[in-house]
């Protein structure tokens, strides 16, 4: 039995009746009948009289199959291996994802049409925000700030006597060119320079020719800065004659971008003394965000207090703050700002689809191609509008805004202010928004068009209307992110010495909710929502609208600082 088990074990010992040797060793000629045997040789003889040749050939071609299984085997770990690896980093990731995409279609206006019934009822019981409205707001009692005379950074001293003049081009809309003249100012006292009144460039997108001053009070904007950075309105004759009084015959000097102050002293300071002038273009996003706190303080003054609006821009925004409450007396003069980018250009860059179809599509294939060339057919961008949907990077449209202020508690009766610039099919998508906010208003709506026309065809100055309005709001409400809101939180905090309400909702949440065709719009016991420091937190009991199914937590509710 042991031998028998012996022989199994190693059937590579097993001579075949055709004489070929499995162990290699020439073969043996047939035994004799005759001839005398042990016991070992006849047991051997039985073993081969009772397997079959075809056994064997059967067994050489199985090991022979299942070694190559083995390594076909090995290769295809490798391949799977290979392929998660693409799926995790690379764009084939993203073309499986997106065939499988949950929430990769906007659905928005159809989950409207299912609640808005239950939306006109909801009217009928409406629900005091009294948490909302309840704290007072001051004004802010305004302090002198400290005047630094610092002028050592690192192991560069800087001379105390105005070592030349500097002079920028803040390009891009109204905010982004705000960023540049505050970081101009501080570039400036790193420098111990005398800043020129800064240009505006003229931007492809905004088209907006506005010089400073008919923006910004430069008169204002000189005096604030006074004892902390000298401003002047043009270079002295002496110095222009030399460039054939043309300030773009400069050399300019390019500056990298995020560049720290050290930057500005070892590589632009030798620069300024040798030459008296330098201009620096483009220059936005110039200057660090971590600099010495002197030289933060600077930007503080230009942002909060140097930047005052021209007499036009006040003039009107006023008019219009005034009959904003006015028309709100209903919440006692206060109302709700809500920042909405929607325009062609954003929903175009965004690479997003909405409910227009193939129209849409090619419309807004056509506007980017125009705008920005072959920019979006790179092969390392991935555009998928499923994809930047799921995401979150969709601009929310009226239509979603409006589902989401209702779905937190806030009823027809509610004064919402929209800061925009044109929207992309305004009438028609505007209309969704006006059936569940009655009282909606825009700069177009406040203003009469006499008013307006001297603003036309400057965006700038238009932003600069909407952005007092919004300054003043007792909630404001983030859409997208961008530079207007994030200035305008920040300043309202500086204003209301850290008491402003900001919404911003969590577009990924928001986006899985919405497309959601199973929830249903109902009455929920929950904790109504106070803002505490600016952060919208939960607190007390009272009944609140809602579009959930299943959780009291909607939205992440951000504040951005």
């Amino acid at each position: 039995m042991a031998l028998n088990t012996l022989m199994k074990n190693k059937p590579y010992n097993v001579v075949s009746s055709e004489g070929s040797g499995g162990d290699g060793n020439p073969p043996s000629s047939p035994p004799s009948p005759r001839r005398q045997t042990s016991g070992f040789s006849q047991c051997r003889r039985r073993l081969r009289s009772k397997v079959p040749l075809q056994y064997f050939r059967k067994y050489s071609i199985a090991a022979g199959i299942f070694g190559r299984r083995n390594i076909q085997f090995l290769l295809l770990l490798f391949f799977l291996y290979f392929s998660g690896l693409m799926m995790c980093v690379g764009r084939f990731s993203n073309f499986l994802r997106h065939s499988r995409e949950p929430i990769a279609i906007y659905k928005s206006h159809l989950l409207l049409e299912k609640f808005w019934h239950d939306i006109e009822t909801d009217n009928s019981t409406a629900l005091e925000l009294s948490s909302v409205w309840q704290f007072k707001r001051r004004m802010k009692v305004q302090k002198p700030c400290p005047v630094s005379t610092a002028r050592h950074l690192g192991s560069v001293e800087v001379s105390s006597d105005p070592t030349g003049y500097l002079i920028v081009e803040a390009n891009g809309g109204l905010n982004q060119q705000r960023s540049a003249i505050c970081n101009a100012v501080a570039v400036a006292g790193i420098l111990n320079a005398v800043l020129v009144i800064p240009r505006l460039g003229y931007n492809s997108v905004w088209k907006d020719p506005s010089e400073f001053r008919d923006i910004y009070d430069e008169d204002h904007f000189i005096a604030t800065l006074e004892g902390y950075v000298k401003v002047v309105k043009e270079l002295p004759d002496e110095l222009i004659s030399k460039y054939d009084h043309n300030i773009t015959n400069i050399p300019h000097l390019r500056v990298e971008a995020w560049a720290p102050a050290k930057h500005y002293l070892g590589k632009v300071y030798p620069v300024l003394q040798e030459q008296g002038v330098i201009r620096i273009a483009p220059f936005a996003n110039r200057l660090a965000m971590n600099v010495p706190s002197h030289i933060q303080l600077l930007r503080c003054i230009t942002n909060y207090r140097a930047l005052r609006f021209s007499s036009p821009i006040t003039t009107l925004a006023q008019k219009l703050l005034n009959r904003m409450i006015e028309r709100s007396s209903m919440t006692g003069g206060k109302y709700v700002s809500v920042h909405l980018r929607f325009e062609e250009d954003m929903v175009a860059f965004s690479c997003c689809l909405y409910d227009g179809g193939d129209a849409e599509k090619f419309e807004m294939d056509s506007f980017r191609e125009k705008g920005w060339k072959g920019k979006f057919k790179k092969k390392d961008l991935d555009f998928v509008a499923g994809r930047n949907r799921i995401d979150g990077k969709c601009p929310l449209t009226p239509l979603e805004v409006g589902m989401m202020l209702r779905g937190m508690g806030f009823d027809n009766n509610t004064s919402i202010y929209l800061a925009s610039g044109k929207l992309y099919k305004a009438e028609q998508n505007l209309a969704p928004l006006l059936k569940m906010f009655p009282l909606l208003y825009t700069k177009e709506s406040l203003a009469t068009s006499d008013e307006l026309a001297p603003f036309q065809g400057y965006s700038s100055r238009l932003a600069a209307l909407d952005y007092t309005v919004c300054l003043f709001s007792e909630v404001f409400v983030t859409t997208q992110g961008g530079n207007f809101p994030h200035f305008l939180m920040g300043h309202r905090r500086f204003l209301f010495n850290g008491h402003a309400k900001t919404i911003k909702p969590d577009k990924r949440m928001l986006v899985g909710l919405l497309e959601n065709m199973t929830i249903r719009y109902f009455f929920r016991q929950l904790h109504p929502f106070l803002f505490v420091n600016n952060i919208l937190v939960l607190l007390g009991t009272t009944t609140l609208r809602i579009l959930d199914l299943q959780s009291a937590s909607i939205f992440d509710y951000l504040l951005m600082t």
